[in-house]
């Protein structure tokens, strides 16, 4: 039986290739190897076997915001769940941390809608999320979807 755990620095090879599935057919950022290693700490992952079929991850940016980043689903496993059940372990997280709001950058906002993400204007967020966006081919003609979750007080 699958569960979600948080990952472990064995399983960085394996999520660099996830994510980067993703990321070679334009559904998400590339993430360097040693990018995921630095942020190990930050990432679930879901087991079939000894395969990693599913991976998210959340990045604490200030005491006031996180991001929901490299969500991924191996093919034969969407639409099970799976990646419903990471974005909320993250956002079971975030809440641990009193951390108030969650974003994501995304191009499947209606995914992240049906979590409870509200659709936002990106200028919204602050300039210092925008760091990562310089590594992007697209930078600066961004066509992600930017949402947000707030928690209630």
């Amino acid at each position: 039986m699958e569960t979600i755990q948080k990952a472990t620095i064995k399983e960085a090879a394996q999520i660099h290739r996830l994510v980067n599935s993703f990321a070679a057919r334009g559904k998400m950022l590339p993430r360097s190897l040693s990018e995921i290693y630095e942020n190990i700490r930050d990432y679930y992952v879901v087991h079939q076997d000894s395969q990693i079929i599913a991976c998210g991850a959340l990045h604490v940016l200030w005491e006031d915001l996180a991001e929901i980043k490299s969500l991924a689903v191996t093919g034969e496993y969407q639409k099970l769940g799976w990646g419903y059940k990471i974005v909320n372990k993250c956002l079971e997280e975030a809440r641990c941390l009193n951390i108030p709001r969650v974003f994501c950058l995304t191009y499947t906002p209606e995914f992240f809608s049906r979590c409870g993400f509200k659709v936002i204007d990106k200028s919204e967020l602050p300039q210092k999320i925008w760091g990562e966006c310089f590594k992007c081919p697209k930078f600066p003609d961004c066509d992600e979807s930017a949402l947000i979750y707030a928690f209630k007080e």
